[in-house]
């Protein structure tokens, strides 16, 4: 049997370092908040007697280079810009404001003519208090707290459409199921197409879809049904490039259509005005309010 003899110096040094701390932590026992931190701090005081922890680097993140990344894109809805006539800036101006405020509370997302819609409204006539239509915007008007849109469907054999005003206090939720484009501007058309171009579930699952990258357009070209129709959609004021008129028009009903053809409307230069510089002061006048 060995016998290791100790100083009795270094024993009475660790016995006086010992009580200390004990000492230290009966003070602090009337300070929970403090002990835990204290006992932390005696176990780190310990570990590092026996040597600093070895370092380890992080890991490396994992950069792909080959994507490039995707700037989102900018879209301001249309009733924001006025129309070119002798109207008062400061109405649109002050109208803007409380278009905002709405916005706020509501949100109102991007779609186009083509899109799909879910449309949630209250409805003093029904017994829930709520009403849900479903259909595809064929038609936006209106400038301003005026801006309307039109949803069409087909309920029960029969055409539906509801023209809804965008900043209605009683809109509850606008879902959008679908984001897409036409080839058309306007579908007022598609009154006189085939049911199955407006029939949509009311039970339909959203369509997931980027905010970033350009809005996809549909090249689907419908069939119509015989004639008469409601408006002479062959007509060139019209443009229509969505309908098979090939396949509801004899060719002496497409040339006797062309008669009423105004060469000089690419030509005419106030048929539009350039809004570019509009569009960017109010887009930046919009989004700082958003924020706020």
């Amino acid at each position: 049997m060995f016998l290791v003899h100790t100083p009795l110096s270094n024993m009475a040094a660790c016995t006086s370092r010992t009580r200390e701390m004990m000492g230290l932590l009966r003070i602090l026992r009337h300070f929970p908040q403090n002990e835990r931190l204290l006992s932390t701090s005696i176990l780190r005081h310990d570990a590092a007697s026996d040597g600093p922890p070895k370092f380890t680097p992080p890991t490396k993140p994992v950069i792909d280079k080959t994507q490039k990344e995707a700037s989102l894109r900018r879209f301001l809805s249309p009733e924001f810009i006025p129309p070119r006539q002798r109207t008062n800036p400061v109405k649109f101006s002050v109208e803007r404001k409380d278009m905002i405020q709405r916005r706020k509370v509501l949100n109102i997302p991007e779609f186009y003519v083509g899109s799909i819609l879910a449309v949630t409204m209250t409805d003093p006539h029904v017994n829930v208090n709520l009403n849900r239509f479903v259909g595809i915007c064929i038609q936006r008007s209106g400038k301003g707290l005026g801006a309307t849109f039109i949803l069409r469907n087909i309920v029960d054999g029969q055409g539906v459409e509801i023209c809804y005003e965008l900043y209605n206090p009683r809109m509850c939720k606008i879902e959008v199921l679908k984001v897409e484009k036409r080839l058309d501007d306007n579908l007022m058309y598609l009154r006189d197409a085939l049911p199955e171009y407006s029939s949509f579930n009311f039970d339909m699952q959203p369509v997931h879809y980027e905010i970033t990258g350009d809005v996809p357009v549909s090249p689907l070209k419908i069939k119509m049904k015989p004639k008469p129709w409601s408006k002479r959609w062959e007509r060139p004021k019209f443009n229509i490039k969505g309908i098979r008129f090939d396949l509801c028009l004899t060719l002496e009903m497409t040339e006797h259509a062309q008669k009423w053809a105004e060469p000089w409307r690419p030509y005419d230069m106030l048929k539009e005005y350039d809004t570019f510089s509009l569009e960017e002061q109010i887009f930046k006048e919009v989004q700082e309010n958003l924020r706020k």
